[in-house]
């Protein structure tokens, strides 16, 4: 683990994401945490105290404002502002964005990718890119809102953490035309994180970072909904 990460606990963080930018720290958490999913079949107590648990290690780190969201595998984002503290939960939104600095962006994810948007002037933006989210344009509708911030699309850091791979993916023909914008015949692999990358090098993204890490073929680390899985990990990404 990072120097700039020793406040987590070791059993928090099942994968770190790269530098991404002075500040800034991501993160998506594994099996070995036990499952965040608030509609999982853990026990309520139990997931709670994982949470509590994430919040306390934040604190630690000089966090105190943790947000997520009930998400919808849509593209809304909600643009969190400071002025509170504690764990805010959003309605109906697959991703934050923020300035302000002392704030954790979190999204839920077991097979979906959890994308870290982070430009060096302090902007971060957390997003959850299932195939319906990569379709209704997610990714673009995260750098529309930093860019009316005034932080371009081409100056940010973009990681897409672990997620499953195309080999594992198998999926419908309306999937398919759906996430490639045109009519495909029969079932088929879909790499959304592939698909991902493609529409970031397109807004003009140069530094763009992909885990080499999939749900199902690391089953053993990440919890996978295509695996059978009921239990749900965590994409964190930090402004310090």
């Amino acid at each position: 683990m990072s120097e700039h990460a020793a406040w987590l606990p070791e059993p928090l963080v099942g994968a770190m994401a790269p530098p991404l930018a002075p500040g800034v720290l991501g993160f998506t958490t594994g099996r070995a945490a036990g499952s965040f999913g608030l509609g999982s079949t853990d026990p309520v107590a139990d997931v709670i105290a994982r949470w509590d648990t994430l919040q306390q290690a934040l604190v630690a780190g000089g966090i105190s404002r943790l947000c997520s969201g009930a998400q919808v595998h849509g593209a809304r984002l909600a643009h969190q502002h400071g002025g509170w503290s504690g764990w805010l939960r959003a309605r109906g939104v697959d991703g934050h964005v923020t300035t302000e600095r002392g704030t954790a962006l979190v999204v839920t994810v077991a097979d979906c990718t959890p994308v870290f948007l982070a430009h060096p002037a302090g902007a971060v933006a957390a997003l959850h890119a299932g195939w319906r989210g990569t379709a209704a344009g997610i990714l673009d509708a995260g750098f529309a809102l930093l860019t009316s911030l005034g932080f371009p699309a081409d100056e940010c850091a973009v990681h897409l953490g672990p997620a499953i791979c195309g080999s594992c993916y198998e999926v419908g023909p309306e999937v398919l035309t759906a996430v490639h914008g045109r009519a495909v015949a029969g079932k088929g692999q879909l790499d959304v994180r592939a698909v991902l990358a493609e529409q970031a090098v397109r807004r003009g993204v140069g530094a763009l970072t992909v885990s080499s890490q999939c749900t199902r073929c690391d089953n053993g680390l990440f919890f996978s909904h295509r695996a059978g899985d009921a239990g749900r990990q965590l994409g964190v990404l930090v402004l310090q």
